[in-house]
């Protein structure tokens, strides 16, 4: 056992207490959306990943704008293989030679935008799959909310469904109540502490995905304010913003790109040159006397693309349908993303009427319709299956009531994704 100097076994055991409390408190603290958005992106490694592989696209540019290293030589020429020795024969040498190749046009400038355009294509990647990440987690925290909520209603109403059984079986032993009566009670009530089973099964399930992104600040419970989200701008102002949505700025890049590749593939049709500088040392003398002089050379070489057809030709079709392939996909995205922002933008109004719907007139309308019948069931002019069916029917209604709150919720992430609003 562990002891701490001039310390006191009871300071000892309130520090640990006072520590796992503090963890304890923290780990109730309510999650909020705003909390839960940050928390899955502040180290999301799909993210990281993308981010990680536009760096490395970047690191490309830079080395497709080089020039090829040059190349150096080192050799003996000339020497006499029967007799004789370096200095024998008047053409041995030993060489020392260096070639510079440069590549044909402006392939390499053109090579250098292509991996650029690239990088800023996989940049729009990543900030694609934040938006996505957002959205999702803003989907799998609502679902949570939902199944939170609906456990509270249910808790909160079981109480009644209990003491209604209890007063009927109460009401059954006195001869005013028939056994009917008691049965009914007792069914509903059975069937209310199952439905608590089932949602306490979903709302397990809802935070074993919010965990997907949050790890174990998934179990901490959800807030019970949800997000102001009742208002988004007119359909005719989110569609411009669909233009400057991460995924068609990775489109527009790869256009870019595949457009670079079609200046390469027709730069390469042009010859391609080399550069060579030779020295030659040489041993021995003339027949003058005087030393043999060193050899110095320069000469330089020059693609001849003549065979074109299987090469370089159809380098450069390849490079012409991958751009038009290109802006096909393009195209196909817009559509797509319009598609999407128009019923999404449906979907959300229709919801935004049935919550005001509820609010106005049903809830309160379905809570009148419960007392209503209570009060006749214990005035006996009402049947105890009303009653049942009254509060039931009041219990779905606040029920859906959250689902419809939660279901929109959704629906303005999916819009604030495709629209690209701030919150």
């Amino acid at each position: 056992m562990m002891f701490f100097p001039g310390r006191t076994p009871a300071v000892i055991i309130a520090v640990l207490l006072s520590v796992s409390f503090a963890t304890q408190a923290q780990h109730n603290i309510p999650l909020t959306l705003a909390e839960a958005e940050d928390l899955a992106l502040s180290e999301e490694p799909g993210f990281a990943a993308l981010r990680e592989r536009a760096a490395a696209l970047g690191e490309q540019a830079v080395v497709a704008s080089q020039l090829p290293d040059p190349t150096m030589h080192i050799g003996l020429a000339n020497y006499p293989i029967n007799s004789g020795g370096f200095s024998t024969e008047g053409m041995t040498q030993a060489q020392l030679g260096y070639r510079q190749s440069f590549p044909s046009g402006k392939s390499r400038e053109s090579s250098a935008e292509k991996y650029e355009s690239l990088s800023l294509s996989m940049h729009a990647n990543a900030d694609a799959r934040a938006r996505d990440v957002r959205a999702r987690v803003r989907d799998a925290w609502l679902e949570a909310y939902y199944w939170q909520q609906a456990h509270e209603i249910v808790t909160e109403s079981r109480p009644f469904f209990s003491d209604l059984a209890t007063v009927t079986r109460s009401l059954y032993s006195v001869g005013r109540k028939t056994q009917h009566d008691v049965l009914r009670a007792e069914l509903e009530l059975g069937r209310l502490d199952d439905r608590l089973i089932e949602i306490n099964r979903r709302h397990i399930q809802a935070k074993a995905v919010l965990s997907e992104w949050l790890g174990e600040e998934a179990g901490r419970p959800i807030a019970n304010a949800l997000p102001e989200w009742e208002h988004i701008p007119a359909l005719e102002d989110l569609r411009p913003n669909l233009e400057s949505h991460p995924t068609m700025i990775a489109a527009d890049a790869r256009i870019t790109a595949s457009a670079a590749s079609v200046v390469v593939a027709e730069e390469r049709k042009k010859p391609g040159w080399a550069l060579d500088l030779g020295y030659g040392y040489r041993e021995g003398y003339l027949p003058s006397g005087e030393p043999r002089s060193d050899f110095v050379s320069v000469s330089i070489s020059i693609d001849l693309p003549f065979f074109s057809k299987n090469r370089q030709d159809r380098s450069l079709a390849a490079a012409l349908r991958d751009r038009s392939a290109s802006k096909y996909e393009r195209t196909e995205l817009f559509r797509r993303l319009s598609s999407l922002l128009d019923a999404e933008y449906a979907h959300w109004q229709e919801l935004n009427r049935r919550v005001a719907l509820f609010e106005s007139l049903i809830l309160e309308l379905s809570e009148s319709q419960a007392q209503a019948a209570l009060l006749a069931y214990q005035s006996e002019a009402g049947d105890f299956a009303d009653v049942m069916r009254s509060y039931i029917d009041d219990l779905n209604t606040r029920l859906d009531h959250v689902r419809l709150q939660v279901e929109r919720g959704q629906s303005y992430a999916v819009l604030a994704n495709l629209g690209g609003l701030s919150q």
